[in-house]
């Protein structure tokens, strides 16, 4: 909103209030939007905390595993649903300093709020049971998925028709496979030998896969202090270089990466989920004051996947989200070779964060370790966008 003031008023802004013209600038604004998301999950986290603990949801500490019972009790009544701060930070801050009228950023408010809606409903339902007589324990499994999928499909059908801009050079439709010049040359516009441009069912079943797929994966992952909060940090980090180059096309044309018109907006939304994020971190480290939740677990995995769909770095953002992919891929496994074996186990227990627990490790070195981890991925990721 105030991009569009900005935008509406540029000449008088730009000849009365000079240094306003900073606004202009992206980077500036991703920069921005990071600083105000944080400040407003720090400024009003306490009192959204104190809230959740007077309506009471709280997480019960308990998991499906026995020999986590004992190390997770003292997590008992610990506020969950504390990805409301998340979600709402991440808008206010894209509402307030991204262009609403560019496509990109509307589609990805509808995944923020949409994610973030399911994730709210089921956490609502699970931390109220015992004040509602236990009548509903969440959605169902099936129930969640329908509106993943189905928001998925959404944005990809209306991100496909998004992608056909006017502007000299925009491919947002082509296959980005690693290591493959999309550009004949830095100095050319033509596509390179062997780019595919895929067909929107193509794109749509990629944006199903990835917004879905995510959601579940950083679902996964919220099982400690921390933990998800961390690595989605260090993943928005990596999504605002992606979206910036993505959506400069001098900058991509030498990259050889796909040049996608409008798509920088979306540093704002990255920029706005990573400070976020790391203002969630404040009370959620541990010992955790709060806990994001289905709330804020779904929107993030959803927001993640659905830019490196706009960006066409679906490889390199997974790369980047090795931490999410290793815990689901091992709940993935162990449910799979259980079922195989009638009762055998790979891991002590699943996801693969409770199984370094059980190990030896305490929990701040599985967190502090994975974190670690994710800022190594990231930076590979990122480096390798010049192997081309």
């Amino acid at each position: 909103m105030i991009y569009l003031l900005f935008d509406k008023l540029r000449e008088w802004i730009l000849e009365h209030l000079s240094p306003l013209g900073v606004l202009d600038q992206i980077e500036f604004r991703a920069l921005a939007a990071a600083g105000l998301a944080f400040a407003v999950v720090l400024l009003s986290g306490k009192r959204v905390i104190a809230m959740l603990r007077h309506l009471k949801i709280g997480d019960s500490g308990l998991t499906d595993a026995e020999s986590l019972r004992a190390v997770s009790g003292g997590k008992a009544n610990t506020p969950t649903m504390g990805g409301v701060l998340i979600a709402g930070a991440i808008f206010l801050a894209t509402f307030l300093l991204a262009d609403l009228s560019e496509r990109w950023v509307q589609l990805g408010l509808i995944v923020l709020v949409w994610m973030a809606a399911v994730g709210a409903a089921d956490d609502w339902l699970k931390m109220t049971a015992a004040r509602r007589g236990g009548s509903r324990q969440g959605l169902h499994a099936w129930e969640k998925l329908v509106f993943q999928l189905g928001v998925g499909a959404i944005v990809g059908y209306f991100g496909y028709r998004a992608g056909f801009s006017n502007a000299p050079v925009s491919f947002a439709h082509v296959l980005n496979l690693p290591f493959q010049k999309t550009y004949e040359s830095a100095l050319s516009i033509h596509l390179g030998p062997g780019v595919i441009e895929l067909s929107m069912l193509a794109y749509v079943v990629i944006s199903i896969l990835m917004v879905a797929g995510m959601s579940n994966a950083v679902n996964i992952t919220d099982g400690m202090d921390g933990l998800a909060s961390g690595v989605s940090a260090v993943v928005a980090l990596g999504l605002v270089v992606l979206t910036l180059i993505a959506g400069n096309q001098s900058w991509a044309q030498t990259l050889l990466v796909p040049s996608v018109a409008g798509s920088g907006e979306l540093a704002v939304l990255a920029g706005a989920t990573g400070g976020a994020c790391l203002g969630f971190l404040w009370f959620n480290c541990s010992p955790a004051q709060v806990f994001m939740g289905d709330t804020g677990s779904l929107c993030l995995g959803g927001l993640i996947g659905y830019t490196a769909l706009v960006v066409r770095q679906e490889i390199v953002v997974l790369v980047m989200c090795g931490v999410f992919l290793a815990e689901i891929g091992s709940v993935v496994i162990q449910v799979g070779y259980f079922k195989a074996t009638k009762g055998k186990r790979v891991f002590r227990c699943a996801p693969y964060h409770h199984h370094l627990h059980l190990g030896g490790w305490n929990e701040q070195q599985v967190v502090s370790r994975l974190w670690i981890i994710s800022v190594i991925l990231m930076v590979a990721a990122l480096a390798s966008i010049k192997l081309r």
